[in-house]
């Protein structure tokens, strides 16, 4: 799906508009994936059943968590803790502060209350297929439950394979095909997939730069673990 076939709703607290993505009414049991933009200062949010993972699409601000305040802009990754409350206390003049949050339902062993990192474009790590991927929220940073990644997606098309996770992706940037189950759907900017587990599928990007993706996955492992639809490890070249 497009986050555009998501039509924006407010909840209570009007500062905030949600974007409905994968979540259990579209087959993802695991994970609510959803876009929040914060027009101004927000309520605090509280979850007491699900850990939360953001990401920072758009914007800058202040964002509190845990009493804790952090400077939040394009690239931020968070891990909130369920039973851990936050809040937008700031933002810029002009634009949203706009977050993907996915919902991580029944997860594992609490950890830390929350954590606050910026991925390193310069600190990746190979996968198949010539493509890359740079860490985000994982159990290292306190989120037992899920991997958090940006993958770097380059010209081509990448061999059939599956995973033994389950995983949501967002597009950040650039134009592809989806492959799975014998159809094929256009990617771009704003595109959302659920891959369960085991599902063969493969991504094309069909150029001409390098495509971007964000990647929540459960259960944490590396990005790159793959098989192909034999059941053969896919090998990743030496970094």
């Amino acid at each position: 799906m497009h986050e555009a076939d998501a039509p924006p709703a407010l909840q209570a607290d009007a500062a905030v508009q949600v974007r409905r993505l994968f979540d259990g009414a579209r087959g993802c049991d695991t994970f609510d994936q959803r876009i929040l933009s914060f027009h101004d200062r927000s309520q605090e949010r509280l979850d007491t059943e699900a850990d939360e993972v953001l990401y920072v699409l758009a914007g800058e601000g202040e964002a509190t968590i845990e009493g804790v305040e952090h400077r939040v802009a394009t690239g931020t990754a968070a891990f909130v803790a369920r039973g851990t409350s936050w809040s937008v206390d700031e933002v810029e003049a002009g634009d949203p502060l706009t977050v993907l949050s996915v919902l991580v339902r029944e997860p594992q062993a609490a950890g830390a209350g929350h954590s606050v990192l910026q991925p390193s474009e310069d600190a990746t790590h190979g996968a198949t297929a010539g493509r890359r991927f740079s860490l985000g929220v994982t159990p290292e940073v306190g989120c037992a439950s899920v991997t958090q990644f940006v993958g770097f997606i380059p010209v081509g098309r990448a061999p059939d394979h599956y995973h033994r996770y389950d995983e949501v992706v967002y597009v950040l940037e650039g134009d592809g095909v989806v492959y799975a189950a014998g159809e094929k759907a256009v990617l771009e900017a704003g595109s959302c997939v659920h891959l369960p587990a085991g599902l063969v599928h493969c991504l094309e990007n069909t150029g001409p730069s390098v495509m971007r993706v964000l990647g929540v996955f459960r259960p944490a492992g590396s990005p790159a673990e793959a098989y192909y639809p034999d059941g053969t490890p896919a090998v990743v070249p030496d970094e």
